[in-house]
């Protein structure tokens, strides 16, 4: 006779849904791992500038591929949201907007600027 567990059953992840916080600190994370990965790729496309004109004319050819714009426009949005969520923890450092409805705006309004600022260097540059 097999002995049923009375403990509760925590909910599996294709059940439970993440607040829309927990989806943004969570994208935080990403984005700061994305922005270390892209600096460390900047180092290299200055190296491989500093190499010869041959080296340059391969690394612009490489640029001109859609999958390296993708990678170019990917580290532009990270950059700004990673700074608009820095913006909000200075906010939280000041000890205000802990309260649900605020946090769920001020995601909102983080997912808002940052697009918004990856658009305007997307026209203007």
């Amino acid at each position: 006779m097999v002995k049923k567990n009375s403990r509760p059953i925590s909910p599996h992840l294709q059940v439970y849904r993440l607040p829309l916080t927990g989806i943004i600190s969570i994208t935080h994370r990403i984005t700061g791992v994305m922005l270390s990965a892209g600096l460390v790729f900047f180092v290299c496309l200055l190296y491989t500038i500093n190499s010869g004109p041959e080296s340059l004319i391969t690394l612009q050819s490489l640029m001109q591929h859609w999958l390296a714009k993708l990678i170019y426009w990917g580290f532009i949005y990270a950059l700004f949201f990673h700074l608009c969520h820095g913006v909000r923890h200075l906010i939280w450092d000041t000890g205000r907007s802990f309260d649900r409805e605020t946090l769920n705006r001020y995601a909102l309004f983080e997912l808002a600027v940052s697009m918004l600022l990856t658009l305007l260097v997307f026209f203007f540059v």
